[in-house]
This record gives C-alpha cells, sequence and structure tokens, in this order.
C-alpha cells in the first residue's frame, strides 16, 4: 500500500457551476468581447496578459505564475456536441463522460477500477468532500471518501460510523434521482460501507504532516491540503477528487467570481509548492474543470449557463500553454445565437488524462476514440 516513485497520480478538482471561462481568460482586445458583456465584464487594466489577445483575470495571480512557470496548459473550448445545461444533467455527463444516455459508471471510478482490479487497496481513489461524486462510483470498486482529514481524526468510532452513514445517505439521494434507486441500492448493497472504510487508515495522517506552505483558510485550499498530507503518506493513492462550489453566477458575479478566482488559484499553487517542498511534485497531475461555460452576453448582474468553456492541467510534468482554439467571439459564429462553440471534446481530454497519466486504456471509459493533446514534458 506504498506509492512507487514512478506511479503518476491525478488530481480532479471539480468547479462545480458552470466557471465563466471568458472572465477566466479574458480576451481582453477583442471588441466583441466586450459588445456582449456591458456590465459583467473584465477591463484591459484588469487582466495579467499572456499575450496580445488574452489574460488571465488579475483576481487569479497565481495561475499566472504558474503559466509563467510552464506548468499550467488551458484547454481552449472544451465541450461536447449540443451541451446540456442542465447543471445535474451536465455534470452527470462529464461524471459518465455519456452524453448520449445516463450512465451508471463513474470514468475515474472505472479507472480505479483498472489500476487495482482485486480491490486490494481501498485508497487507490480518495474523494475529499461530503458524500461520493458519482464519477468515483462504480458499483463493486470501493473508493474511500472523507469530508474533513484533521476532523476525522479525532473523532471516535461512533461519529466516524454515523459521517459514513450520512455520506452513504447524501449518495442516494443525489443519484436515485439520476440512475433509479434499485442501482443506487446495488451500488451500497455490494459495496457498502467499503466504500468509505478508508477512511479509517487515515484517521493519524494528519498527525504525520508537516510543511511551511501556509494554505488559506477556505474549503478548496483545506481540502488541497489534505490530498496533500494523503500523498505525502504514500498509501497507495492514484486519483484523488475534491469539488470547489460557487460557480453558478446568474447574480452578482462581479462580487462573487473574483473570490473564486483567487481561492482557486491560491489552493492549486499552494498545493503544488508543497508538493515541491516534499520533492514529491514530479508525477502529480492536477485536472480543473467545470460542468459548462457561461453564454456570451451578460444579464445586468451575471451570466447565464452556455457553453464552450474551458479546463485546465496543471504539474511540473505539464508543457505549459494555450491548447485548442480559443472560440471565436464574432456574433455570426455563436452557438444557437448565444454561445461559444466548443472545439476540443471533453472525453480527448479524459483520454488523454486516462493514458498519458494513468496508463489505463481510454476507449471503454470513454466510449470511442477521441483526439487527445500532448500537454506533458517527454
Amino acid at each position: 500500500m506504498t506509492t512507487k516513485p514512478s506511479e503518476k497520480t491525478l488530481v480532479v478538482v471539480q468547479m462545480t457551476g458552470g466557471n465563466d471561462f471568458m472572465n477566466t481568460l479574458v480576451p481582453y482586445t477583442n471588441g466583441h468581447y466586450y459588445d456582449a458583456r456591458k456590465k459583467v465584464v473584465i477591463r484591459e487594466n484588469q487582466v495579467l496578459p499572456i499575450n496580445d489577445e488574452l489574460g488571465i483575470n488579475e483576481n487569479a495571480a497565481p495561475f499566472k505564475r504558474l503559466y509563467d512557470e510552464g506548468k499550467m496548459a488551458i484547454i481552449q473550448g472544451i465541450g461536447y456536441p449540443d451541451s446540456n445545461r442542465s447543471h445535474f444533467r451536465g455534470m452527470d455527463i462529464w461524471h459518465t463522460a455519456e452524453p448520449d444516455r445516463v450512465g451508471s459508471e463513474g470514468w475515474l471510478g472505472q479507472a480505479v477500477r483498472e489500476l487495482d482490479p482485486k480491490a486490494e487497496n481501498v485508497l487507490t481513489g480518495v474523494n475529499i468532500g461530503a458524500g461520493l461524486p458519482r464519477a468515483m462510483a462504480v458499483t463493486g470498486v470501493p473508493v474511500t471518501s472523507v469530508g474533513d482529514l484533521e476532523g476525522y481524526g479525532v473523532m471516535n468510532r461512533i461519529e466516524q460510523d454515523r459521517l459514513k452513514n450520512m455520506a452513504l445517505e447524501t449518495f442516494k439521494g443525489i443519484y436515485g434521482q439520476a440512475i433509479g434507486t434499485g442501482p443506487v441500492a446495488d451500488y451500497i448493497g455490494q459495496t457498502g460501507l467499503d466504500v468509505l472504510s478508508g477512511a479509517d487508515l487515515l484517521a493519524e495522517v494528519a498527525d504525520n504532516y508537516e510543511s511551511t506552505v501556509e494554505y488559506a483558510e477556505n474549503p478548496i485550499a483545506k481540502s488541497l491540503r489534505d490530498v496533500a498530507r494523503i500523498h505525502l503518506s504514500g498509501l497507495g493513492t492514484r486519483i484523488f477528487y475534491t469539488q470547489h462550489g460557487g460557480y453558478d453566477t446568474h447574480a452578482n458575479e462581479l462580487a462573487g467570481h473574483p473570490k473564486l478566482m483567487t481561492d482557486v488559484s491560491g489552493a492549486i499553487s499552494d498545493f503544488l509548492d508543497d508538493l515541491e517542498e516534499h520533492g514529491a511534485s514530479d508525477n502529480v497531475t492536477v485536472f480543473a474543470f467545470t460542468e459548462f461555460g457561461r453564454r456570451m452576453r451578460d444579464n445586468g448582474s451575471g451570466t447565464d449557463h452556455g457553453t464552450g468553456g474551458g479546463a485546465f492541467i496543471y504539474g511540473k510534468n505539464v508543457q505549459g500553454g494555450l491548447y485548442g482554439q480559443y472560440p471565436s467571439l464574432d456574433p455570426a459564429d455563436w452557438e444557437h445565437g448565444e454561445d461559444l462553440k466548443h472545439h476540443i471534446d471533453f472525453r480527448g481530454i479524459y483520454a488523454t488524462l486516462l493514458e498519458q497519466v494513468l496508463d489505463v486504456e481510454a476507449r471503454p471509459i470513454v466510449k470511442g476514440e477521441y483526439e487527445q493533446i500532448s500537454p506533458f514534458r517527454a
């Protein structure tokens, strides 16, 4: 149950709610952007330019540092045909990699099954957060889920069991709506509390961790600090999952989005610095995604559900830069008269991560052949 130095690890950060890609990687010299965004807009003096056309939102300054260091790959225009704007269905599609039907197996859960086919290590896949994301859920595949590593370590057995049961009830309540109570009951019946049993093995992890990196006091920073603690403990985890919520910015986006950018960029930057301090950064890849982008025009206070968003890959092993094509902002090219068009199918990015990071065959998981990118150093 130890991690070999050569084993690569994937950390997935879910930016829940639909991040506004245009206000993250800002087309600060494009007139169409300013024509469409009358109020919810990032001005030219509020960006950190990476070239003559695009700049990173100034509130995400740590991302600019990572980009300049070649540790951040920006995937432009990611999506899939006929994008679904429902939060629930949209995220479900990203979790199962099945846009055309309601899938029953998470893409990362399937990867865990390939990495540990005999289910010998309940820590091969670890979720930091409440419940269990569908991306990690596959019947018979144990995945550990723990909400607060530091707090969990000081709980007594009764409190821990209560927390486990609460997590399973949350899982039933959320995913019963999507795939029916039968499959959910089967999943819990076959996997049972083994889904969460690995948390018992993590009770002492927080006590054994030391670092000079000072993470911020916000949820995503705390979650990634927990990821670092577990990874540095060498317990054999190959896939980590965590979430950062709040990106559904229909209203007051100019007030709320800056903090989201500050928190997520600082957390990922601190996480990578933490691994570097411990000599453990060579084989760790961070992938951050969101279920969809926002519409071209703002609504006066925020932005509504759209398509053609962006995703990001971070790490010391990353060949930083821009990947794919920034969607055209010309109104003549807008999808459905109001959206950005996608250029890269998200299943190709999944295939990239599965095969180039985890050494797992992608085709059975993404259900086909999709064009990959080459974001890693040789």
